[in-house]
């Protein structure tokens, strides 16, 4: 066997498989010399080397063989086969567990199995790339639908051809790539999205729960939602859907008619000549001939029959329309139905305490809170109300402006209350003698409202209270904006103007 090489290092570096960091016996490392080139010593060497090479590399050939052989570890060794010849031979590890290590094994991807082949989908021009999986998890809608997706195929160019709008895809490819989640671009107008929605077949239920995310008062009710029975259906949408039919519009005349009436009663009957008529004394006969007075319930005083007369038809009309509603528990949970109940529920409460306790006056003590849940009856026109609704609703969107500015109000309030106490401490003519007293000076400062009955008279309050006032308009300022902009966007989505916007 011949091998030529300059040197052991080069014979080292051309053996399969070895680099010099598998090395460990230095069998092919040779020490650094310090001879110059032009030095007899370094011709010498050169002579001596060339000579003794051959015995010197077959030597640490064979040693470098028995030791590769003996150690697996070190990778490829050259063996001798059954034939004499010299092979390479892969590194067998002798344990059958092989060592552990730190870093984690590579898992191959089967692709075809996890059925991602990607598709391209050409929305006028602009490409969009995506796994053929993602569209497949809504098979009801067009992406997800081979048949359907199949109508806009290219073959020529093999991609899906969409004439459609690019930033509203871009939108809608991402609900599909997020499982659900439906998020308009704000540069896109809400009926140009809700067309797209349409035509890729998202479904009514996405697109319901859209419009309501964007601020949309809907009057509609879904179809399945609606009671099986007929007469009941023609009664709840006579109560419900105000404007339908003739019926519908008489009904809804009718409710706001009580609903004003009873207003104006709750409002008269706390004028001085109508007050406390709810009772009266009687003097009546006992069995045994005797007199005594008795204390009775005025039922002939006008204002208590126009109070019961609209207390009967909102029984009657909350009665029809739970008993028709085709989703009780959904009925049972709407805020305006609730306000019903508590609109109704004193003058219940009056008739039953008075039958337990016989008195007037304490029905008076007991009810005088509660009486005043009758006004809640004017929130029951939002039903009739679009302007009422979309207040509502405005407040509703708006929820987190109201809470920072009630967070900015709240902290205000205390840290100048705190101010203005300890400013005026000093003075003796001061109004605000301990920091609660102070809370509603620095409510109608920080509100703008300044009534001028509590004021502060030395000039450090004063200092205070102007600070007061500046804080107070910048916390105003800072959500009304927001507000205000919520109100446009609903009137405008509500009424129909500027519905592009």
């Amino acid at each position: 066997m011949h091998f030529v090489a300059r040197n052991t290092t080069d014979l080292a570096y051309n053996m399969p498989g070895y680099s010099l960091r598998q090395d460990p016996l230095n069998l092919f490392r040779q020490p650094p010399t310090t001879l110059h080139s032009n030095s007899p010593r370094l011709e010498r060497s050169k002579q001596v080397r060339s000579n003794s090479f051959s015995s010197v590399k077959f030597t640490k050939i064979q040693e470098y063989e028995k030791h590769r052989a003996s150690d697996p570890l070190l990778g490829h060794s050259l063996q001798k086969d059954s034939d004499g010849n010299h092979e390479k031979v892969p590194l067998i590890p002798k344990s059958e567990n092989p060592p552990s290590t730190s870093q984690p094994r590579a898992v191959e991807h089967d692709c075809e199995a996890e059925n991602c082949k990607r598709v391209i989908l050409n929305v006028a021009g602009l490409k969009f790339e995506t796994q053929l999986k993602t569209l497949n998890r809504l098979p009801s809608t067009l992406l997800g639908n081979p048949e359907e997706r199949h109508k806009f195929w290219d073959p020529k160019r093999k991609e899906y051809f969409f004439d459609r709008h690019r930033l509203s895809f871009a939108a809608i490819l991402y609900y599909y790539q997020s499982g659900g989640r439906l998020r308009r671009p704000v540069e896109v107008p809400v009926d140009i999205f809700i067309e797209e929605l349409e035509f890729f077949k998202l479904g009514s239920s996405v697109i319901h729960a859209f419009k309501v995310a964007e601020g949309f008062i809907l009057d509609e009710v879904d179809e399945s939602e609606l009671p099986d029975n007929e007469i009941k259906r023609y009664i709840w949408e006579v109560f419900e859907k105000q404007g339908s039919t003739r019926v519908s519009n008489v009904i809804a005349i009718v409710s706001v008619v009580f609903i004003l009436t009873s207003i104006v009663t709750f409002c008269v009957e706390t004028l001085p000549q109508y007050r406390g008529r709810d009772c009266y004394n009687d003097t009546v006969e006992t069995h045994n001939g005797t007199f005594k007075t008795v204390i009775k319930f005025n039922y002939t005083d006008p204002l208590y029959i126009v109070e019961s007369c609209c207390i009967v038809w909102f029984v009657f009309e909350l009665s029809i329309r739970f008993v028709c509603a085709p989703v009780k528990m959904k009925f049972v949970k709407d805020m305006v139905n609730w306000i019903d109940v508590l609109s109704i529920a004193p003058y219940f409460i009056f008739q039953i305490m008075f039958l337990l306790t016989n008195s007037c006056e304490n029905n008076s003590r007991i009810l005088s809170v509660l009486r005043v849940l009758r006004v809640a009856r004017i929130f029951k026109l939002s039903r009739f109300s679009d302007g009422l609704q979309i207040f509502a609703k405005t407040m509703q969107v708006s929820f987190r402006e109201l809470s920072m500015f009630m967070l900015f109000l709240g902290i205000g309030v205390i840290i100048f209350a705190g101010g203005i106490y300890y400013a005026e401490a000093q003075n003796p003519d001061t109004f605000f003698i301990s920091i609660p007293d102070a809370f509603w000076y620095a409510v109608i400062s920080m509100t703008t409202v300044g009534y001028g009955d509590v004021y502060p008279v030395g000039i450090p309050g004063k200092i205070v209270g102007t600070m007061c006032v500046l804080s107070g308009l910048l916390a105003i300022a800072l959500p009304v904006p927001v507000i205000v902009t919520n109100f446009n966007n609903i009137y405008r989505r509500t009424t129909g103007r500027g519905a592009n916007l």
